[in-house]
């Protein structure tokens, strides 16, 4: 109990402060910008801006299990080895997506379904902020690192300054304040940017300074083949998983895209409230991946499972906590987002309807999220990317077209099937089934005795 807490308070502190970066940019744009576009643009921006940094999850995942496994062997040399090249393999993967985004990013905006209006100040968003991918992969891999040492308190500080400079100049740049010319919506983009170069910085500075053995001599920036291959086999699976996953959160939200504005900016205001259920989720499922590292790293198979049992009871009790509150205070949350619920009464009512629907599926969330973290931590990343594939492409992505749509055409000239037509409520009900299908796999997953006792 004792480790667990101990990662779990500074971890949870930090996942809020990384909301909140989002929580800020939507708050702003409802409440500064009149009309649903500017809140349907944001929610696009918010996925995209989610789905960028996942191309960098495969260095992330390998440099926690890693590093974690390392440091459980009281091998030091071995972690700043892994640490360094983890790192040095963020930084090719990030200027190859700069180059990728910048080629492809209005064929990718204009395929998320969003009318032009919307779509169009989603792409001066994004083109603002695009140069600041290797910023937000280096802050990820980085913190990544230091929590697999078991440093809970380098990404807290590193959030706490993005979040506080991106509040701070968004809200400056985007009206004006002292004297300024305002910037309107190009202020967000760039308050955002402002936030990531300082947390960057941050981070650099704590990674050289705070002393957790963790600080790389200059020949492990070389290439090492074998620990790149380590890394490979280990962080690869993870990132086919979170770019398929997040591949099929950008399919589905361009589901709901298709529905209108209305729908679209709803759906941007649900996605960011229940956003606060993963709060407890994130940070158990980070202290889940650490202990679980750590524990088979000094062969205690008993603790490293009975530590996931326990983030994973903690979790589910926290987040079917936050469920309830979902369905007390969904109309005064979505109100709060939305300038009132009399300024943007439809987006806000249909926003609270939503948040209602997913409430129902906190509790397997909480276990989908622990228990894979800690098969992740393990260096067992294969189980989830195929309960993830399965659960997004069989359930939610079809169940979603059937039961929002009126009618979902089939392709290759296949025809057409009748639809329920429920709009983005139908969406979220597919969601919820989603959530709670792959939550329920997880578990008969992680009862199994075989990913504990399986070598990175």
């Amino acid at each position: 109990m004792r480790p667990l807490l101990v990662l779990v308070g500074p971890v949870l502190l930090e996942q809020f402060l990384a909301l909140a970066v989002g929580f800020v940019d939507k708050w702003l744009a409802g409440n500064l910008f009149s009309g649903a576009e500017s809140l349907a643009a944001i929610g696009l921006v918010a996925y995209s801006l989610a789905f960028l940094p996942v191309l960098f999850v495969a260095p992330s995942a390998a440099a926690t299990a890693l590093v974690a496994r390392s440091f459980g062997a009281g091998d030091r040399t071995a972690a700043r080895r892994v640490a360094a090249q983890c790192l040095l393999v963020t930084a090719v993967l990030a200027v190859v997506a700069v180059g990728v985004a910048g080629l492809g990013g209005r064929q990718f905006v204009a395929a998320l379904g969003l009318p032009p209006g919307s779509s169009q100040l989603a792409i001066r968003y994004l083109a603002i902020v695009l140069p600041a991918l290797p910023l937000m992969a280096g802050i990820l891999v980085g913190v990544a690192v230091v929590r697999g040492a078991g440093d809970m308190v380098a990404g807290l500080i590193t959030m706490s300054v993005v979040n506080l400079v991106n509040a701070g100049a968004s809200f400056v740049l985007a009206t004006g304040v002292g004297g300024m010319e305002p910037l309107g919506w190009e202020g967000l983009a760039w308050g955002t940017v402002a936030g990531y170069a300082c947390g960057g910085l941050t981070l650099v500075g704590l990674f050289m300074l705070r002393e957790t053995g963790l600080r790389p001599a200059a020949a492990d920036w070389l290439p090492a083949w074998g620990v790149i291959r380590q890394i490979s086999r280990v962080g690869l699976p993870a990132g086919v998983d979170a770019v398929g996953n997040a591949a099929c959160h950008l399919t589905f939200l361009g589901i709901v895209n298709r529905l209108g504005d209305v729908d679209a900016a709803a759906h941007a205001v649900a996605i960011t409230i229940e956003s606060l259920a993963f709060l407890p989720g994130s940070a158990f499922q980070v202290a889940a991946a650490t202990l679980s590292g750590q524990f088979l790293g000094a062969r205690d198979e008993r603790r490293a499972r009975g530590s996931v049992w326990l983030a994973a009871v903690a979790a589910v009790g926290l987040m079917s906590a936050v469920g309830l509150g979902f369905l007390i205070a969904s109309t005064p949350l979505a109100a709060w987002f939305t300038g009132g619920a009399g300024r943007q009464p439809a987006v806000a009512a249909r926003a609270a309807e939503l948040v209602q629907i997913v409430a129902f599926a906190q509790p397997p969330l909480a276990l989908l999220m622990v228990l894979s973290g800690g098969l992740r931590g393990a260096g067992v990343t294969r189980p989830p990317l195929l309960v993830n594939f399965l659960g997004l492409t069989v359930v939610r992505l079809p169940l979603a077209m059937l039961l929002a749509w009126p009618t979902v055409v089939l392709p290759a000239g296949l025809g057409s099937l009748p639809g329920v037509g429920l709009g983005a409520r139908g969406a979220w009900l597919a969601m919820a089934a989603d959530l709670t299908a792959r939550g329920l796999a997880m578990l008969v997953i992680f009862r199994g005795r075989s990913w504990s006792r399986t070598e990175p």
